[in-house]
């Protein structure tokens, strides 16, 4: 008797622009004639399938198509519906996308969102951990810091895709330091050096809730990726529960089937609690930023890996 396939390949996409002609051409993203370039390599040697495909083999053990691969677009940009979903729609793909809620219902700029822009703005990236330094000192007694050293060297730890004063700058402001500093840290330097227009801004770089309308109304594919793109082990069982509350309310008036939801993990972070609320809320499969290829009998639906756009440059 032949063994089932259950191999999947899931990719992670973020920015898909055509670069040259952005404002911020410097934005870590993938070109759009290479993402048009991967769809062609993937109609070559995969096989495209649903997330209610996904959703079934899950729910009755059943097969998968040889080569069997799933497209995920995180965070919610405009890119997403003016240069993604044309060649989904014309190569009848359907494209599985998680907007932070309050990007679109409350015209937000997400903190990780201005971290990038203002990376891509100032190319020397000491400029940017000098005046990090410098907001540290200014708060350093009222939230009792430790030396500036502390953090870059506890911090900054260079990975795969980035330098060790970009990981510090990331880490510093995502994680490193209680909510509301952080908050306070990154809107400062966003004015400093992008914009004091956040509305604005955000109606720019997020799809609308028309977009989002018209994406599903078209076969495509969301699910939630929190309210506020928070870390979620950082928040209490009842703030993780809020999160994915106010994200299928939203989901729900965009006109999405909550009855069938899918989650991407902001940051890919998440933990026992995460795992506890999916299961009470009913949720159908939720995406991890571990890399590596997924196969169903190894990975529980709620801890699917997906592999980086960025692996498949080479091979296509």
């Amino acid at each position: 008797m032949n063994r089932m396939n259950r191999d999947l390949t899931v990719v992670m996409y973020h920015y898909v622009r055509d670069l040259a002609s952005s404002s911020y051409p410097k934005i870590k993203g993938l070109d759009l004639h290479l993402f048009k370039e991967q769809i062609r390599f993937f109609k070559n040697n995969y096989t495209f399938i649903s997330i209610n495909e996904l959703i079934e083999a899950y729910e009755s053990n059943s097969d998968l198509p040889n080569n069997a691969i799933l497209l995920t677009f995180d965070d919610g940009y405009k890119d997403h519906y003016c240069d993604v979903f044309p060649v989904l729609h014309d190569n009848k793909i359907q494209g599985c996308f998680y907007p932070p809620a309050a990007t679109i219902s409350d015209k937000k700029v997400l903190d990780v969102n201005k971290i990038h822009f203002l990376l891509a703005a100032v190319k020397n990236k000491q400029i940017i951990i000098s005046t990090i330094f410098n907001q540290l000192d200014e708060h350093r007694k009222e939230y009792r810091l430790k030396d500036n050293d502390y953090y870059f060297s506890k911090l900054g730890v260079a990975n795969r895709f980035d330098s060790q004063e970009v990981i510090f700058i990331k880490r510093i402001l995502q994680v490193g330091l209680v909510q509301d500093l952080r908050e306070k840290i990154v809107d400062f330097l966003f004015k400093k050096y992008v914009t004091f227009d956040e509305k604005s801004f955000s109606e720019e770089l997020y799809m609308s809730s028309e977009n989002i309308k018209t994406m599903i109304d078209s076969g495509m594919h969301f699910g939630s990726h929190g309210h506020n793109h928070y870390w979620l082990s950082s928040l209490s069982k009842e703030e993780q529960e809020s999160e994915i509350s106010k994200s299928l309310n939203f989901l729900s008036d965009m006109g999405e089937n909550v009855g069938r939801w899918t989650m991407c993990y902001p940051y890919g972070n998440y933990n026992k609690d995460t795992l506890d609320l999916l299961d009470k809320y009913d949720c159908k499969a939720a995406f991890t930023t571990r890399v590596k290829n997924a196969n169903l009998d190894q990975d529980n639906k709620f801890e699917i890996p997906r592999l980086d756009t960025n692996d498949f440059l080479k091979k296509s």
